[in-house]
Protein backbone atom coordinates (compact mmCIF):
# COMPACT_ATOMS: atom_id res chain seq x y z
CA UNK A 1 0.00 0.00 0.00
CA UNK A 2 1.06 3.39 -0.82
CA UNK A 3 2.52 5.78 2.01
CA UNK A 4 2.87 8.64 -0.82
CA UNK A 5 -0.37 10.85 -0.40
CA UNK A 6 -2.04 12.76 -3.20
CA UNK A 7 -2.19 16.04 -3.19
CA UNK A 8 -4.98 17.63 -1.83
CA UNK A 9 -4.92 20.41 -4.82
CA UNK A 10 -5.76 20.22 -8.10
CA UNK A 11 -5.28 22.11 -11.16
CA UNK A 12 -8.38 23.89 -12.21
CA UNK A 13 -7.68 23.11 -16.05
CA UNK A 14 -4.99 19.93 -16.73
CA UNK A 15 -4.53 21.15 -20.29
CA UNK A 16 -0.75 21.31 -20.15
CA UNK A 17 -0.65 20.00 -23.86
CA UNK A 18 2.22 21.79 -25.77
CA UNK A 19 0.06 21.77 -29.21
CA UNK A 20 -2.91 22.06 -30.05
CA UNK A 21 -2.35 24.07 -26.61
CA UNK A 22 -4.70 25.25 -23.79
CA UNK A 23 -7.83 27.82 -24.51
CA UNK A 24 -7.59 31.50 -22.86
CA UNK A 25 -8.89 31.71 -19.48
CA UNK A 26 -12.86 31.89 -19.26
CA UNK A 27 -13.16 30.40 -22.72
CA UNK A 28 -16.44 29.11 -23.59
CA UNK A 29 -18.07 27.94 -27.05
CA UNK A 30 -19.63 31.62 -27.00
CA UNK A 31 -16.96 32.92 -27.63
CA UNK A 32 -17.54 31.91 -31.46
CA UNK A 33 -20.93 33.12 -31.41
CA UNK A 34 -20.25 35.70 -33.83
CA UNK A 35 -18.55 33.49 -36.86
CA UNK A 36 -19.06 33.92 -39.99
CA UNK A 37 -20.10 30.52 -40.27
CA UNK A 38 -21.93 29.28 -43.40
CA UNK A 39 -20.29 32.46 -45.48
CA UNK A 40 -17.79 32.48 -48.08
CA UNK A 41 -14.36 33.70 -46.89
CA UNK A 42 -14.32 36.41 -50.12
CA UNK A 43 -17.26 37.72 -49.02
CA UNK A 44 -17.23 41.22 -47.71
CA UNK A 45 -18.50 39.95 -44.07
CA UNK A 46 -15.35 36.54 -44.36
CA UNK A 47 -12.28 39.35 -46.38
CA UNK A 48 -13.40 41.96 -43.09
CA UNK A 49 -12.45 39.32 -40.29
CA UNK A 50 -9.34 37.79 -42.00
CA UNK A 51 -8.23 41.79 -42.44
CA UNK A 52 -9.10 42.59 -38.72
CA UNK A 53 -6.84 39.04 -37.64
CA UNK A 54 -3.76 40.11 -39.50
CA UNK A 55 -4.42 43.83 -38.38
CA UNK A 56 -4.79 42.66 -34.56
CA UNK A 57 -1.48 40.40 -35.10
CA UNK A 58 0.23 43.15 -36.53
CA UNK A 59 -0.53 45.00 -32.96
CA UNK A 60 -0.39 42.90 -30.73
CA UNK A 61 2.87 41.08 -31.96
CA UNK A 62 4.01 44.41 -32.54
CA UNK A 63 5.18 43.82 -36.31
CA UNK A 64 6.94 46.81 -37.98
CA UNK A 65 4.08 48.55 -40.13
CA UNK A 66 6.05 47.69 -43.70
CA UNK A 67 5.94 44.53 -42.85
CA UNK A 68 3.80 41.92 -44.60
CA UNK A 69 1.14 39.44 -42.53
CA UNK A 70 -0.46 36.41 -44.31
CA UNK A 71 -2.83 33.66 -43.04
CA UNK A 72 -1.82 30.36 -44.78
CA UNK A 73 -3.01 26.75 -45.12
CA UNK A 74 -1.18 23.57 -42.98
CA UNK A 75 -0.06 25.45 -39.43
CA UNK A 76 3.27 26.94 -38.72
CA UNK A 77 4.95 23.51 -41.18
CA UNK A 78 3.04 25.39 -44.38
CA UNK A 79 3.99 28.63 -43.52
CA UNK A 80 7.88 27.24 -43.24
CA UNK A 81 7.93 25.34 -46.56
CA UNK A 82 6.57 28.55 -48.21
CA UNK A 83 9.25 29.95 -47.20
CA UNK A 84 11.64 27.57 -47.71
CA UNK A 85 10.50 25.83 -51.42
CA UNK A 86 9.57 29.83 -52.30
CA UNK A 87 12.75 31.73 -51.20
CA UNK A 88 16.00 29.21 -50.39
CA UNK A 89 18.72 28.99 -53.99
CA UNK A 90 18.71 32.31 -54.78
CA UNK A 91 22.47 31.70 -52.55
CA UNK A 92 24.21 29.37 -50.05
CA UNK A 93 22.09 28.49 -46.86
CA UNK A 94 22.97 27.64 -43.51
CA UNK A 95 20.59 25.74 -41.91
CA UNK A 96 20.61 25.43 -37.49
CA UNK A 97 19.12 22.85 -36.18
CA UNK A 98 19.32 21.49 -32.31
CA UNK A 99 15.58 19.34 -31.98
CA UNK A 100 12.85 17.38 -33.69
CA UNK A 101 11.53 20.61 -35.85
CA UNK A 102 14.82 22.27 -37.34
CA UNK A 103 16.02 18.80 -38.29
CA UNK A 104 12.86 18.68 -40.40
CA UNK A 105 13.93 21.53 -42.12
CA UNK A 106 17.95 20.55 -42.46
CA UNK A 107 15.83 17.16 -44.55
CA UNK A 108 13.14 19.04 -46.77
CA UNK A 109 16.08 21.45 -47.86
CA UNK A 110 18.80 18.73 -48.40
CA UNK A 111 17.15 16.23 -48.99
CA UNK A 112 13.56 17.33 -50.64
CA UNK A 113 14.82 20.87 -52.74
CA UNK A 114 18.21 19.15 -52.93
CA UNK A 115 20.45 22.22 -52.61
CA UNK A 116 23.56 22.12 -52.83
CA UNK A 117 25.74 24.62 -50.85
CA UNK A 118 24.27 24.19 -47.12
CA UNK A 119 26.02 24.46 -44.58
CA UNK A 120 24.34 22.59 -41.65
CA UNK A 121 24.52 23.69 -37.92
CA UNK A 122 23.69 21.02 -35.24
CA UNK A 123 23.66 20.13 -31.69
CA UNK A 124 22.37 17.60 -29.42
CA UNK A 125 18.87 17.96 -27.21
CA UNK A 126 19.40 20.76 -24.35
CA UNK A 127 22.25 22.62 -26.14
CA UNK A 128 22.22 25.27 -28.91
CA UNK A 129 25.27 25.12 -32.18
CA UNK A 130 28.20 27.92 -32.23
CA UNK A 131 26.26 30.26 -33.77
CA UNK A 132 29.00 32.46 -33.83
CA UNK A 133 29.61 30.10 -36.91
CA UNK A 134 27.23 30.99 -39.00
CA UNK A 135 27.59 33.22 -41.87
CA UNK A 136 24.64 36.00 -42.50
CA UNK A 137 26.19 36.91 -45.91
CA UNK A 138 24.36 33.39 -46.48
CA UNK A 139 20.39 32.53 -46.13
CA UNK A 140 19.92 31.10 -42.56
CA UNK A 141 17.38 29.22 -41.43
CA UNK A 142 16.64 28.56 -37.70
CA UNK A 143 14.15 27.87 -35.26
CA UNK A 144 13.85 30.68 -32.45
CA UNK A 145 12.50 28.35 -30.05
CA UNK A 146 12.66 24.69 -29.87
CA UNK A 147 8.93 23.31 -29.03
CA UNK A 148 10.54 19.29 -28.44
CA UNK A 149 13.79 20.38 -26.56
CA UNK A 150 12.64 23.65 -24.26
CA UNK A 151 15.86 25.44 -25.92
CA UNK A 152 15.57 29.27 -27.31
CA UNK A 153 17.78 31.67 -28.65
CA UNK A 154 18.35 34.20 -26.03
CA UNK A 155 17.80 37.02 -28.26
CA UNK A 156 18.21 37.99 -31.81
CA UNK A 157 21.72 39.36 -31.12
CA UNK A 158 23.68 36.88 -33.08
CA UNK A 159 22.49 38.47 -36.47
CA UNK A 160 23.68 41.40 -37.85
CA UNK A 161 21.76 44.47 -39.01
CA UNK A 162 23.91 44.58 -42.17
CA UNK A 163 23.39 40.69 -43.78
CA UNK A 164 23.25 40.03 -46.77
CA UNK A 165 21.39 36.81 -47.17
CA UNK A 166 18.09 36.18 -45.70
CA UNK A 167 16.98 34.90 -42.16
CA UNK A 168 14.26 32.68 -41.82
CA UNK A 169 12.87 32.33 -38.02
CA UNK A 170 10.21 29.04 -37.38
CA UNK A 171 9.00 31.02 -34.45
CA UNK A 172 5.64 29.33 -33.85
CA UNK A 173 6.76 28.47 -29.90
CA UNK A 174 8.11 32.05 -29.36
CA UNK A 175 5.53 34.54 -30.74
CA UNK A 176 3.25 36.40 -28.26
CA UNK A 177 5.51 34.87 -25.68
CA UNK A 178 9.36 35.66 -26.27
CA UNK A 179 10.34 39.06 -27.81
CA UNK A 180 10.86 38.64 -31.32
CA UNK A 181 13.52 41.18 -32.73
CA UNK A 182 11.89 41.31 -36.32
CA UNK A 183 14.58 44.13 -38.04
CA UNK A 184 16.58 41.09 -37.68
CA UNK A 185 14.07 38.53 -39.14
CA UNK A 186 12.66 38.53 -42.79
CA UNK A 187 11.07 35.68 -42.40
CA UNK A 188 8.82 34.82 -39.28
CA UNK A 189 6.56 32.00 -39.03
CA UNK A 190 4.02 31.06 -36.41
CA UNK A 191 0.68 28.94 -35.78
CA UNK A 192 -1.99 30.32 -33.45
CA UNK A 193 -2.67 26.96 -32.24
CA UNK A 194 0.43 27.55 -29.89
CA UNK A 195 0.91 30.61 -27.34
CA UNK A 196 -2.47 32.00 -27.88
CA UNK A 197 -4.62 28.45 -28.19
CA UNK A 198 -6.17 28.51 -31.18
CA UNK A 199 -7.28 25.85 -33.54
CA UNK A 200 -5.08 24.19 -35.54
CA UNK A 201 -4.43 23.97 -39.01
CA UNK A 202 -3.55 27.73 -40.12
CA UNK A 203 -0.49 29.01 -40.10
CA UNK A 204 1.08 32.76 -40.29
CA UNK A 205 3.64 33.87 -42.32
CA UNK A 206 5.27 37.54 -42.13
CA UNK A 207 7.96 39.08 -44.80
CA UNK A 208 9.99 41.65 -44.27
CA UNK A 209 10.57 44.05 -47.25
CA UNK A 210 14.22 42.36 -48.13
CA UNK A 211 11.96 39.18 -47.88
CA UNK A 212 9.59 40.61 -50.78
CA UNK A 213 12.10 41.93 -53.02
CA UNK A 214 13.56 38.15 -52.97
CA UNK A 215 9.96 36.69 -53.83
CA UNK A 216 9.95 39.56 -56.91
CA UNK A 217 13.19 39.62 -58.02
CA UNK A 218 14.21 35.42 -57.70
CA UNK A 219 12.41 32.73 -59.51
CA UNK A 220 13.26 28.98 -57.97
CA UNK A 221 14.40 26.19 -60.05
CA UNK A 222 11.95 23.89 -59.47
CA UNK A 223 8.02 24.34 -59.88
CA UNK A 224 5.60 25.12 -57.35
CA UNK A 225 2.45 24.00 -55.55
CA UNK A 226 -0.13 26.64 -56.28
CA UNK A 227 -0.43 27.02 -52.25
CA UNK A 228 2.89 28.16 -52.18
CA UNK A 229 3.04 30.92 -54.90
CA UNK A 230 2.86 34.14 -53.60
CA UNK A 231 4.08 36.28 -57.08
CA UNK A 232 2.57 36.64 -60.52
CA UNK A 233 4.43 38.00 -63.61
CA UNK A 234 7.04 39.18 -60.61
CA UNK A 235 4.84 40.64 -58.41
CA UNK A 236 3.78 39.97 -55.19
CA UNK A 237 0.08 38.85 -54.85
CA UNK A 238 -0.64 41.30 -52.23
CA UNK A 239 -4.00 40.35 -51.47
CA UNK A 240 -2.71 37.82 -49.37
CA UNK A 241 -1.27 39.73 -46.97
CA UNK A 242 -4.56 41.74 -47.12
CA UNK A 243 -6.82 38.18 -45.96
CA UNK A 244 -7.07 37.18 -49.20
CA UNK A 245 -5.85 33.76 -48.56
CA UNK A 246 -4.52 31.59 -51.08
CA UNK A 247 -7.38 28.62 -49.95
CA UNK A 248 -10.81 28.04 -48.19
CA UNK A 249 -9.68 29.07 -44.48
CA UNK A 250 -12.07 28.13 -41.49
CA UNK A 251 -13.62 30.81 -40.12
CA UNK A 252 -14.61 29.31 -37.15
CA UNK A 253 -10.77 28.61 -36.58
CA UNK A 254 -10.81 32.70 -37.68
CA UNK A 255 -13.54 33.84 -35.22
CA UNK A 256 -11.30 31.86 -32.50
CA UNK A 257 -8.04 33.60 -33.32
CA UNK A 258 -9.91 37.17 -33.20
CA UNK A 259 -11.32 36.06 -29.76
CA UNK A 260 -7.70 35.13 -28.24
CA UNK A 261 -6.16 37.96 -29.56
CA UNK A 262 -9.08 40.27 -27.84
CA UNK A 263 -7.81 38.51 -24.84
CA UNK A 264 -4.60 39.28 -25.58
CA UNK A 265 -4.71 42.89 -25.11
CA UNK A 266 -6.76 42.65 -21.65
CA UNK A 267 -4.09 41.35 -20.22
CA UNK A 268 -1.63 44.09 -21.78
CA UNK A 269 -0.80 42.92 -25.23
CA UNK A 270 2.45 41.64 -25.84
CA UNK A 271 4.38 42.58 -22.68
CA UNK A 272 1.19 40.94 -20.48
CA UNK A 273 1.61 37.92 -22.43
CA UNK A 274 5.51 37.65 -22.16
CA UNK A 275 4.97 38.14 -18.60
CA UNK A 276 2.25 35.30 -18.01
CA UNK A 277 4.43 32.95 -19.89
CA UNK A 278 7.58 33.63 -17.40
CA UNK A 279 5.71 33.57 -14.55
CA UNK A 280 4.45 29.82 -15.66
CA UNK A 281 8.07 28.98 -16.34
CA UNK A 282 9.12 30.36 -13.03
CA UNK A 283 6.78 28.36 -10.96
CA UNK A 284 7.76 25.01 -12.42
CA UNK A 285 11.74 26.28 -12.55
CA UNK A 286 11.38 26.64 -8.23
CA UNK A 287 10.37 22.98 -8.24
CA UNK A 288 12.83 21.49 -10.48
CA UNK A 289 15.62 23.31 -7.77
CA UNK A 290 13.92 21.87 -5.16
CA UNK A 291 12.88 18.53 -6.37
CA UNK A 292 16.07 16.52 -6.46
CA UNK A 293 14.65 14.05 -9.11
CA UNK A 294 14.26 16.49 -12.28
CA UNK A 295 16.72 18.99 -14.10
CA UNK A 296 16.17 21.31 -16.90
CA UNK A 297 16.72 19.30 -20.49
CA UNK A 298 18.23 22.59 -21.46
CA UNK A 299 21.44 23.16 -20.11
CA UNK A 300 22.25 26.96 -19.93
CA UNK A 301 19.67 29.26 -18.07
CA UNK A 302 19.65 31.72 -20.50
CA UNK A 303 18.83 29.36 -23.35
CA UNK A 304 15.82 27.57 -21.40
CA UNK A 305 12.21 28.29 -23.57
CA UNK A 306 9.17 29.77 -21.40
CA UNK A 307 6.60 27.89 -23.50
CA UNK A 308 8.13 24.21 -24.14
CA UNK A 309 9.16 23.55 -21.01
CA UNK A 310 11.25 19.92 -20.90
CA UNK A 311 12.96 18.39 -18.52
CA UNK A 312 14.71 15.18 -17.48
CA UNK A 313 14.70 13.01 -14.48
CA UNK A 314 18.11 12.67 -13.30
CA UNK A 315 16.80 10.25 -10.33
CA UNK A 316 20.24 7.72 -9.67
CA UNK A 317 17.95 4.79 -9.53
CA UNK A 318 16.43 5.94 -13.10
CA UNK A 319 19.70 6.98 -14.52
CA UNK A 320 21.25 3.68 -14.27
CA UNK A 321 18.16 2.52 -16.52
CA UNK A 322 18.83 1.47 -20.34
CA UNK A 323 17.18 4.41 -22.81
CA UNK A 324 14.02 1.89 -23.31
CA UNK A 325 13.24 1.69 -19.51
CA UNK A 326 13.68 5.31 -18.90
CA UNK A 327 11.42 5.97 -21.83
CA UNK A 328 8.89 4.00 -19.83
CA UNK A 329 9.50 5.26 -16.39
CA UNK A 330 8.89 8.61 -18.06
CA UNK A 331 5.11 7.39 -19.65
CA UNK A 332 4.36 5.97 -16.48
CA UNK A 333 4.39 8.83 -14.22
CA UNK A 334 2.45 10.79 -17.85
CA UNK A 335 -0.44 7.66 -17.27
CA UNK A 336 0.00 7.89 -13.49
CA UNK A 337 -1.37 11.91 -13.98
CA UNK A 338 -3.56 11.24 -17.20
CA UNK A 339 -5.58 8.57 -15.01
CA UNK A 340 -6.01 11.16 -12.19
CA UNK A 341 -7.30 14.08 -14.54
CA UNK A 342 -4.62 16.38 -13.67
CA UNK A 343 -2.24 16.98 -16.73
CA UNK A 344 -2.67 15.71 -19.69
CA UNK A 345 0.13 15.61 -22.85
CA UNK A 346 2.89 16.41 -20.84
CA UNK A 347 5.08 12.98 -22.32
CA UNK A 348 7.81 14.12 -23.80
CA UNK A 349 8.23 14.67 -27.34
CA UNK A 350 8.67 10.93 -29.52
CA UNK A 351 12.18 11.99 -30.54
CA UNK A 352 13.50 13.62 -27.62
CA UNK A 353 15.29 12.20 -24.58
CA UNK A 354 12.48 10.86 -22.10
CA UNK A 355 11.13 12.90 -19.76
CA UNK A 356 8.06 16.02 -19.16
CA UNK A 357 7.18 18.43 -21.44
CA UNK A 358 4.47 20.87 -19.70
CA UNK A 359 3.56 23.84 -21.62
CA UNK A 360 3.55 27.39 -20.00
CA UNK A 361 2.57 29.61 -22.64
CA UNK A 362 0.23 32.61 -21.98
CA UNK A 363 -3.11 30.80 -21.66
CA UNK A 364 -1.87 28.51 -18.42
CA UNK A 365 -2.90 29.86 -15.23
CA UNK A 366 0.52 29.83 -12.57
CA UNK A 367 -1.90 28.59 -10.24
CA UNK A 368 -2.62 25.54 -12.34
CA UNK A 369 1.16 24.85 -12.51
CA UNK A 370 1.38 25.68 -8.94
CA UNK A 371 -1.01 23.30 -8.31
CA UNK A 372 0.62 20.42 -10.45
CA UNK A 373 4.16 20.36 -9.21
CA UNK A 374 3.10 18.29 -5.90
CA UNK A 375 1.37 16.11 -8.41
CA UNK A 376 4.24 15.36 -10.00
CA UNK A 377 6.22 14.50 -7.11
CA UNK A 378 3.22 12.20 -6.55
CA UNK A 379 3.44 10.25 -9.67
CA UNK A 380 7.33 9.89 -9.36
CA UNK A 381 7.58 8.33 -6.17
CA UNK A 382 4.43 5.87 -6.78
CA UNK A 383 6.22 5.28 -10.36
CA UNK A 384 9.64 4.97 -8.31
CA UNK A 385 8.18 2.37 -5.99
CA UNK A 386 7.11 0.27 -9.08
CA UNK A 387 10.26 0.54 -10.30
CA UNK A 388 11.93 -0.76 -7.05
CA UNK A 389 9.23 -3.30 -6.45
CA UNK A 390 9.84 -5.47 -9.97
Amino acid sequence: MSINAKPDIRPANPNFSSGPCTKRPGWTPEALNDAALGRSHRAKIGKEKLALAIELTREVLQVPDDYRIGIVPASDTGAVEMALWSLLGARGVDVVAWESFGAGWVTDIVKQLKLADVRRFEADYGKLPDLSQVDFDRDVVFTWNGTTSGVRVPNADFIPAGRKGLTICDATSAAFAQRLDFAKLDVTTFSWQKVLGGEAAHGVLILSPRAVERLESYTPAWPLPKIFRMTKGGKLIEGIFRGETINTPSMLCVEDYLDALSWAKTVGGLDGLIARADANFSAIDRFVEQSGWLAHLAEEPATRSNTSVCLSIVDEAVMRLDDEAKAAFAKGIVSRLDKEGVAYDIGHYRDAPPGLRIWAGATVETADLEALMPWLDWAFHEQKATLLSA
